[in-house]
Parts: structure tokens; C-alpha cells; sequence
């Protein structure tokens, strides 16, 4: 597996991350050996990136009961910001951010995180700086080590601009690359670059219908299409997918979500076959995007 230090932190952390948004799901807590297995063979093959969150079900307590006696072996990123679990206070307050976090600890079984991170709030509670101020409280009592922002668009480029951060987590893929105008001040800055949905949810590779919304991210990959097939492309979607975000030599680390032991091992597979995209490939996807880009706006 190969590694990149994130940003200023030094952190060292793999190139494949694992989203863990799907663990949360009951099922996976009642069937607690499926989890056991996904994460062990996650940290039994190189990855040390764990992303989860809050608001994510039962991931928390998942990654708490599964790998916690391995807490040394893996970078253990969170989020906060939504009132969750019994939670009483609103959503964006320095109290609410700081009750979400003791929580996250308690679930994982932990007694710090690597990273805490703003989970996609707007310019406006940026700009009012209480969140700001509870994630930087979180750092000086020792129950973070970074903080960062994870979000799109507009308040992306806010947390960049702002110098705050440490990390910035945001979305890159084939239909999504808004962020290729902010990443490059992010490494400027020192910042670590997270990169979320980088297989776009299989997309591109999916039965794409005129139904869909004119703003989705099936609705994009078909525009793009209809140029035909993509320069010097490799014929696996997966290989393309992560191909075109890893190739990209601003992006840390991207997190792939998987409940699936399976689907994880073969994205190792790829990722430790060291895939990079020719240029010509990677400008032909850059430029169908930008050819039919209406101010597409996030996913929808």
C-alpha cells in the first residue's frame, strides 16, 4: 500500500481510505462478524484511514466493538455538527460539537481522535466561528490531534482560504470536480487533502435514464457520454474511477464507502497496482465535465 503524509499534520496515512457510512446500517451491528472481518482486512492490508461520523448510524459503536484493541494501527477521523443520538441542543453550536465528540469516544472506545471535522456546514456558521472555536477547544483538551472541514463548493473554499484547517475533505470524481479550483491552494496552504466519493457511486458504469433530475450525478455522466468513450481509457470502471482521482497528485488519500469485504479487497488490488492515468485520458474526462458543466452543484 502506498502511503502520503496528510497536509501539516505528518499523519501518514494510506491512499485508499475506507468510508464507513455503510457499517452504520443495523444489520451490520446485529451481524457484527461481517464488520469484524471488513475492518480487520482493511487494517490487515495496508489501510490505516478510517472515516466515519456522527450522524452515521451505528458506525461508531461498529468500529468501537470490531478494532478498537487496534487503535495504534489506523488513523481514526470523525465528524460533528448534527445533533445526534439524545442530543437535546442545535444543530452547528459549540456545545452540540463538543457532547457529539465525548459521544464519538465513548462509541469507538477511544480515548482521542486523529481528526475531527466540520461535517458540511455552510459559509455562514464558518464565518460565525463558534464551531470554529469548539473544534480548536477539542484540540487544546487532547480529544483531537487535527481538525478539519469536510464539505463542497463554497464552504470549501471558505475553510481553504481561511487557513484554519488542517485537513480538507471534499468530493472528486468523473461528474463532480469543482474541487480541482481549491485543492491545489489546499496543498499550497498545507493542508491535507481528503478526497470523498471518488467512484461517484458507480455512475458512470450504471443504466443511465433521461428520468433522471437534471442536476444528478446520472444525469451528468450521460451528457458526458454522449461524447463517446473516453481517450486511452482503461476498460475497468474502478481502475478509471480511482484512476483519475489518484493520479491526481494534490488528493492525500480518497474513501471509497464499502460494506462489502469483497468489493474492499479489490480495491486494494487496484490501488496496489500503483494506477495512474495517462494525461490524455485525464484531460478528456476534465474536459467533457467542463463542457457540460450548467453550475452543477454538489450530488443530488
Amino acid at each position: 500500500m502506498e502511503y502520503r503524509f496528510l497536509g501539516k499534520t505528518n499523519l501518514k496515512v494510506s491512499r485508499l481510505g475506507i468510508g464507513l457510512v455503510k457499517i452504520g446500517r443495523d444489520e451490520m451491528l446485529t451481524e457484527i462478524d461481517k464488520s469484524d472481518l471488513l475492518l480487520n482486512t482493511a487494517l490487515d492490508n495496508g489501510i490505516n484511514f478510517l472515516d466515519t461520523a456522527a450522524c452515521y448510524g451505528n458506525s461508531e459503536e461498529v468500529i468501537g466493538r470490531t478494532v478498537s484493541h487496534r487503535r495504534t494501527e489506523y488513523i481514526l477521523a470523525s465528524k460533528a455538527g448534527h445533533t445526534v443520538g439524545n442530543q437535546n441542543g442545535e444543530p452547528w453550536s459549540a456545545e452540540t460539537i463538543i457532547s457529539s465528540v465525548e459521544r464519538s469516544l465513548k462509541r469507538m472506545k477511544t480515548e482521542y481522535l486523529d481528526l475531527i471535522q466540520l461535517h458540511t456546514c455552510d459559509v455562514q456558521t464558518l464565518i460565525k466561528g463558534e464551531v470554529i472555536e469548539a473544534l480548536e477547544h477539542l484540540k487544546t483538551d487532547g480529544k483531537t490531534r487535527f481538525i478539519g472541514y469536510s464539505g463542497d463548493e463554497k464552504a470549501a473554499e471558505w475553510a481553504v482560504k481561511s487557513k484554519i484547517f488542517d485537513t480538507l475533505q471534499t468530493s472528486l470524481n468523473l461528474v463532480d470536480q469543482h474541487s480541482l479550483k481549491y485543492i491545489g491552494e489546499a496543498r499550497i496552504n498545507n493542508m491535507g487533502v481528503i478526497i470523498k466519493r471518488p467512484i461517484a457511486n458507480g455512475i458512470w458504469d450504471s443504466n443511465l435514464t433521461n428520468r433522471d433530475a437534471p442536476n444528478s450525478y446520472t444525469s451528468r455522466a450521460r451528457k458526458m457520454k454522449t461524447l463517446g468513450p473516453i481517450l486511452d481509457a482503461p476498460h475497468d470502471y474502478q481502475e478509471l474511477a480511482l484512476g483519475f482521482v489518484l493520479t491526481n497528485s494534490e488528493v492525500d488519500t480518497a474513501i471509497v464507502g464499502t460494506g462489502n469485504t469483497e468489493h474492499l479487497k479489490d480495491n486494494i488490488k487496484l490501488v496496489n497496482s500503483k494506477l495512474r492515468l495517462n494525461k490524455s485520458t485525464v484531460d478528456d474526462i476534465i474536459g467533457r465535465f467542463n463542457k457540460f458543466d450548467d453550475n452543477w452543484l454538489g450530488q443530488t
